[in-house]
């Protein structure tokens, strides 16, 4: 296996995409001999993602051991878990406010699921994402208060919900919030305000800003626990196996497209194990509505459970997810999970129509920094998904917005580019007046605004952001960890791959270029997706797929090449497991000229 870091892969500077194909760390050109050089290639993996030599036998199998910090470092834990202590032991009413995507779906069924085996039946509350919108309502919460309950805890959601909760404190609730959206410098008036985000968090917490809210609720019930030990409450009943929560947390953190570095690797290495052992049966109806008879891995969280729970909250009913993941009837799990795949279906179908009309607004937005898309009659419920494909097409920050025309507003989801701080933009636009609500976080956001105000919106984001995205752009290149001939694209090294797992953003999964290789067949399959045979001088051949790339230039080059000319691939590799042997295919992302 040669090794340098100066020159371009397979010598790259401009690809059919336009990009440069540069190592992601030290090089590992490995032709086709990757036999015996597995552990080589994993520690090259771990390093290339900013890993210690030392640190490698920590990262290769993350536990909660090595990751977990004292919950007590976060602000307002120890006041959180007191009260919430104080609610159980005195037998106040608590209802569980979640948010209606898949994170704010996995945060309630965790503390929902912890609090039954504490011994306490809690209520929940889920919004309807467009009669009410995302976070806390003020008349929800204090209807709440008004049917009983005594403390509402919010999960995924309260962090900028000023109005809403200061009507829950004069109605004489209270209210934890349990979040890990951006926070502003004045908070809302809480019982408890639990958010590495906060501005005020010390240096290890705000360490965790990366944390889904189903991973800082999972912090919540190991501090809730620990004081409920400290006041005898388990002298004469078992403590609950928190551990056995890891598959919540692990589907919430993927889903929500959480940074997987520190903590959250441990989460979700920890929670895939829980997961494959199917005890929750909401999860293992969910696996089986999605067709999956293995072990699942890090990438069908995101692409196959992911999508179904949060169907429910985008165009069904919010509170599927919730019922699913609590639910302790298998029959009752499996009508669900097949309520939700049905929904996923009618969701693809939705999504499909708007982003063909949004895409049709991008002539004439050439020189924008940020995409902002509008339109009356979209589904608010996909927008979001638009917004991230529009993103994924044009390389800048995308923001999709549904117009009420009654209303004279409209709710507009966003997604942003690495280096490119969107949810920040977002706060600072609503502080400006331009928007009537708005928040998120660096990669996603989500805002109101009235219709009037979208050019000055638009020119405001255009302003402050065109800088960081000329940056963030200007950087663009495709980071390869691995170089081989055909004939070393195989199984096992796939499963070498995937040792270094999980992946997702922040740790991303392994790219490989093959080649040089012709192109020995390429056509359409499907709607959209590219399907290539190639074939190396080894005399080894594979497949590749590059999904929804009919018509993009490489797509195009490629199935009208000259049947001389000869190219080098690059995407990530995966196991096609459809014939009678498992094989090893690659995802096309990218192709180059090799002569």
């Amino acid at each position: 296996m040669a090794s340098r870091t100066l020159s371009n892969v397979l010598g790259v500077s401009q690809s059919l995409a336009g990009r440069g194909w540069l190592w992601r760390g030290g090089t590992m050109d490995c032709g086709d001999e990757t036999f015996g050089l597995s552990d080589s290639i994993l520690e090259q993996l771990l390093m290339s993602r900013g890993v210690a030599r030392e640190d490698i036998a920590k990262h290769t199998s993350p536990t909660m051991r090595e990751f977990l910090p004292n919950p007590s470092e976060f602000r307002d834990m120890e006041k959180a878990a007191e009260r919430i202590a104080s609610a159980i032991t005195s037998g106040e009413q608590i209802t569980v406010y979640g948010d209606y995507d898949v994170d704010g779906a996995t945060s309630a069924a965790l503390l929902i699921d912890l609090l039954g085996a504490l011994g306490v039946e809690a209520g929940y509350y889920i919004p309807d994402r467009l009669l009410e919108g995302y976070g806390p309502s003020g008349e929800a919460l204090v209807r709440l208060a008004e049917q009983g309950s005594n403390l509402i805890v919010t999960v995924d959601c309260g962090a900028m919900a000023h109005e809403a909760l200061t009507m829950a404190r004069e109605a004489g609730v209270d209210v934890i919030v349990v979040d890990h959206h951006k926070c502003a410098s004045e908070l809302p008036p809480t019982a408890a305000l639990v958010n590495p985000n906060r501005l005020d968090e010390s240096d290890l917490a705000a360490s965790h800003g990366h944390l889904a809210a189903v991973g800082v609720a999972f912090l919540l019930a190991i501090a809730l626990v620990r004081t409920l030990r400290a006041k005898g409450y388990f002298e004469s009943r078992k403590e609950p196996d928190l551990m056995s929560l890891l598959d919540l947390v692990a589907l919430g953190t993927v889903a929500d497209v959480a940074a997987l570095h520190g903590l959250n690797r441990a989460f979700v290495a920890q929670g895939l194990k829980v997961l494959a052992r199917r005890d929750r049966i909401g999860m293992a109806a969910l696996l089986d509505a999605s067709r999956l008879k293995r072990a699942p891995i890090a990438s069908d969280l995101g692409f196959a459970l992911g999508p179904r729970i949060n169907a429910g909250g985008r165009i069904g009913e919010s509170t599927l997810g919730v019922r699913l993941l609590t639910t302790s009837d298998a029959e009752e799990a499996r009508e669900i999970a097949e309520q939700l795949s049905a929904l996923n279906e009618e969701r693809r179908a939705i999504e499909a129509e708007v982003q063909e009309a949004a895409e049709a607004q991008l002539v004439g937005q050439d020189n924008m920094a940020v995409q902002v898309l509008a339109a009356s009659g979209w589904h608010p419920g996909v927008i979001g998904i638009v917004a991230g494909r529009i993103k994924e097409k044009t390389g800048k920050p995308s923001i999709v917005i549904a117009l009420d025309g009654d209303e004279g507003q409209g709710k507009g989801s966003g997604r942003s580019i690495s280096g490119v701080d969107l949810g920040a933009a977002i706060i600072a636009a609503r502080e400006e007046g331009l928007l009537v609500a708005g928040g998120g976080h660096a990669m996603a956001a989500g805002l109101t605004i009235d219709q009037a105000n979208l050019p000055a919106f638009s020119e405001f984001l255009d302003t402050r952001l065109a800088k960081d995205v000329g940056r963030a752009r200007a950087g663009q290149s495709m980071h390869i960890d691995l170089s081989l001939t055909p004939g070393g694209l195989t199984p096992d090294l796939v499963n070498t791959l995937e040792a270094a797992g999980p992946y997702g953003v922040g740790w991303p999964a392994p790219r490989v270029a093959v080649g040089p290789v012709r192109i020995v067949k390429a056509d359409i399959v499907g709607k959209d997706h590219l399907r290539v045979i190639a074939a190396g001088a080894d005399g080894k051949s594979f497949k590749a797929i590059a999904f929804r790339a009919a018509e993009t230039e490489m797509a195009q080059t490629l199935l009208h090449r000259s049947a001389a000319r000869r190219f080098h691939l690059a995407g990530r590799v995966k196991i096609d497991d459809w014939g009678p042997r498992p094989a090893a295919e690659l995802h096309l992302e990218d192709a180059a000229f090799a002569d």
